[in-house]
């Protein structure tokens, strides 16, 4: 679909709305996730700790910038469902809310890499290690992500595209693209998967040498969690591949007409999926929210109903476990035998 009005011609193509649905739904999944496992460490002292408090940061950002996604897809939705072509009053800041939100989601996780980082080379600077240092670096990295988009405001970078409906700095070959690459993902990236292989040769190196094995246990340990976070941001690096490419391209020719709408459906969709790996790689939080569904099911049998109604209450257990609560509870011979349960 076509209209025009002041020598404006903008295509409506036939995919835009249903992605947009698509895009609303995904960042509410991630948004829902997120604040579930923010309240989870937040709630349970267990998860008090100096690792939880950087995942909780990583999960507050995860929070944000899914709030930021809802709000960039739900404007791109109605202005394509009526048909409109025109910024609202928000635009501009939800454009620079984004940039912010991107720093803090990258660069919680290379504090997360610097503390694994001082865990094992130095395991006796306990300062380094203590909430009131690990606190002070993630106020400088939200400070830092509140002031490094300023430039873009400061120079009117952050422009509204009629074609993808986003309010975002034009994709070409300038200083403030590439300062925005360099800042948002190429240093986060680089300094994380830097300080990774690092360590992995640190501890090839404890190998060869005489080590206690109570500290190459905890090394080898350290390394491990850190594994799954390198996989977790590669997995970040993959789906922000397609914004770098059109970014790549700007540097010699005119991005495609849709570029923004193209990379935000990567970046969209796979939010979810973000978090969910984060849930599988954070032990803590894995085996806190394990434990309230048990408590929770335990409770529901304690108070001996005559109906019950389970709403997949065996999906946060592993699979030993869930197999014994269903064989003890659920299942043909347990507890619930002679009572409804749907």
């Amino acid at each position: 679909m076509t209209f025009e009005n002041h020598s404006i011609i903008i295509n409506i193509e036939s995919w835009f709305i249903p992605f947009d649905i698509l895009m609303i739904m995904s960042t509410a999944l991630a948004i829902v996730l997120a604040l579930i496992f923010l309240l989870t460490i937040i709630l349970d002292k267990t998860c008090h700790t100096v690792p939880m408090i950087l995942v909780a940061n990583s999960c507050l950002a995860e929070f944000i910038f899914g709030s930021d996604m809802l709000g960039m897809a739900l404007f791109t939705f109605q202005n394509d469902f009526h048909q409109n072509y025109y910024p609202d009053s928000l635009c501009i800041f939800r454009g620079y809310l984004g940039y912010i939100v991107t720093i803090l989601q990258n660069y919680s996780y290379l504090l997360q890499a610097i503390y694994r980082y001082i865990i094992i080379i130095y395991p006796t600077h306990l300062f380094w290690q203590s909430v009131r240092f690990q606190v002070c670096l993630i106020l400088t990295t939200w400070i830092f992500g509140f002031v490094c988009p300023l430039p873009y405001i400061l120079n009117n970078e952050i422009k509204y595209n009629i074609n993808n409906q986003i309010c975002q700095m034009p994709l070409q070959l300038s200083f403030l693209t590439i300062y925005n690459a360099l800042c948002v993902y190429v240093i986060p990236i680089s300094l994380t998967m830097l300080i990774y292989f690092k360590l992995v040769r640190y501890v090839q190196d404890m190998r060869k040498h005489i080590t206690p094995i109570n500290i190459l246990y905890r090394a080898q340990r350290e390394l491990k969690m850190f594994r799954r976070l390198v996989i977790l941001v590669m997995g970040i690096a993959m789906i922000g591949f397609p914004y770098a490419l059109f970014i790549f391209i700007s540097f010699f020719t005119i991005p495609p007409k849709y570029h923004f709408r193209i990379a935000y459906i990567f970046v969209d969709t796979s939010m979810a999926f973000v978090m969910i790996a984060l849930f599988q790689f954070t032990e803590p939080l894995k085996t806190s929210i394990m434990k309230r569904a048990r408590v929770g099911l335990a409770c529901t049998l304690y108070v001996d109903p005559d109906i019950y109604l389970l709403d997949d209450p065996l999906s946060a257990i592993d699979r030993t476990i869930a197999k014994q609560i269903y064989e003890r509870c659920i299942g043909s011979h347990g507890l619930l035998e002679n009572k409804t349960h749907l």
